[in-house]
């Protein structure tokens, strides 16, 4: 039988890159009793007052189908929210979806044809090569560097630009490194795509998540910048902010034009969100909710404890992450890729991480290690990856 070719592109870039995690639920299951540390799941349950209001909104009726733009509840409350980081925003320039990964999509569709590129930094999120894909167009890597911090750096940028080039797809806190650009960073990329004509596309959904107390002076964002204006998208969601990924809540924000032509393709694909859902995420958005300032603080702690338990030895290279819920580790020097460490370590140490080869050739030596759980069982899978790394000092002597 005959198939699409969007099968063919997406061969190997879905499930598959989850491996060693889909290989610790199953020994969970079995009743192992693993240190889970792949995914990207806040260990905080969604503020109470969030729950109720989702509740409320079940048990009045708000279950009817909804519109392709977005409920205008939650609509509103993404007007006013990125009002305050550029004033001439309006309800066209919003668009809401079912999560940040539906929205890339939809996006990424609305801007790509086939034989296109998207400049991507190199380690990059694990879904943005399928999303890609899909489109028919060319993940084109940049290179992070880990002398840099892992920070996206705009000569290098200039340097990957072809005459196929269209998008940069960039992500700030990044995953999985916690690499947060700064604006000085951020206008000089900035001033490439505009010399180089090309949309940027910016995944901020652990924008709330930046360390330092106070996030105006540690997150930015090309969004911010007035010269960037006709070229840029946002998208986000509530899942990290607001320990809520399972609600499936997101949006995408951009230039009027862009939001009316890709309406349609929202609409052809999912035509609007659950109502119900809507009204909690427009509390969220409108309501101090602690949520994201409590997991800030608990995720630099964590990150921090990782890194100090993992200096006492030398073949464990901990990269200090700037924000986000992960930090990655170099385990190069222990004579193995990422991918055979993490494989090694969930089967003699019960201790499952993300394989650095999920995430892009750049991190084919790292491991991704997720920071929502207990600091006591981050502290003693640090304890775990140090004794497979004294056996395999051990071996190799």
């Amino acid at each position: 039988m005959r198939y699409a070719s969007i099968t063919e592109r997406l061969a190997g870039l879905g499930s598959g890159k989850w491996a060693i995690h889909i290989e610790a639920r199953k020994k969970a299951a079995e009743g192992i009793p693993v240190i889970q540390l792949t995914i990207g799941e806040p260990d905080l349950p969604p503020d109470p007052t969030l729950l109720a209001e989702c509740t409320r909104a079940l048990h009045a009726g708000r279950t009817r189908y909804s519109n392709g733009r977005g409920e205008a509840s939650v609509v509103s409350a993404l007007v006013e929210k990125y009002r305050k980081r550029r004033d001439n925003i309006t309800e066209r320039n919003v668009l809401c979806f079912p999560g940040t990964q539906s929205a890339l999509f939809v996006v990424l569709m609305g801007l790509l044809d086939a034989g296109d590129e998207v400049l991507v930094g190199d380690p990059y999120y694990a879904t943005y090569e399928g999303l890609i894909a899909s489109s028919g167009a060319r993940l084109s890597p940049v290179k992070l560097k880990m002398e840099n911090g892992f920070h996206l750096n705009a000569r290098d940028l200039e340097a990957a630009i072809t005459s196929r080039s269209r998008v940069l797809l960039m992500n700030t806190p990044h995953n999985p490194t916690g690499a947060v650009l700064t604006s000085d960073e951020i206008s000089a990329i900035g001033e490439v795509c505009r010399r180089h004509d090309l949309w940027i596309v910016c995944d901020e959904v652990y924008e709330e998540l930046a360390f330092g107390q106070n996030l105006s002076k540690t997150f930015a964002s090309p969004f911010d910048n007035p010269a960037l204006a006709e070229r840029t998208v946002v998208v986000s969601s509530i899942s990290k902010s607001h320990a809520a990924p399972g609600f499936r809540s997101g949006w995408a924000v951009g230039p009027s034009d862009f939001c009316d032509r890709l309406l349609p393709v929202s609409e052809t694909m999912l035509f609007g969100m659950q109502p119900f859902i809507a009204d909690m995420t427009a509390m969220a958005l409108t309501q101090p909710i602690e949520t994201s300032g409590i997991m800030r603080t608990n995720y630099e702690r964590r990150a921090r404890l990782i890194a100090t338990r993992l200096k006492s030895i030398s073949t464990l290279k901990p990269i200090m992450p700037e924000g986000g819920m992960f930090i990655v580790v170099d385990v190069g020097a222990t004579g193995l890729t990422g991918y055979e460490f993490a494989a090694r370590l969930l089967e003699e140490q019960h201790v499952a991480v993300m394989p650095g080869s999920s995430f892009g050739e750049a991190a084919r030596d790292l491991i991704r290690v997720s920071l929502t759980v207990s600091d006591d069982m981050l502290a003693e899978a640090a304890d775990r990856m140090i004794q497979i790394a004294n056996m395999l000092a051990a071996e190799a002597a």
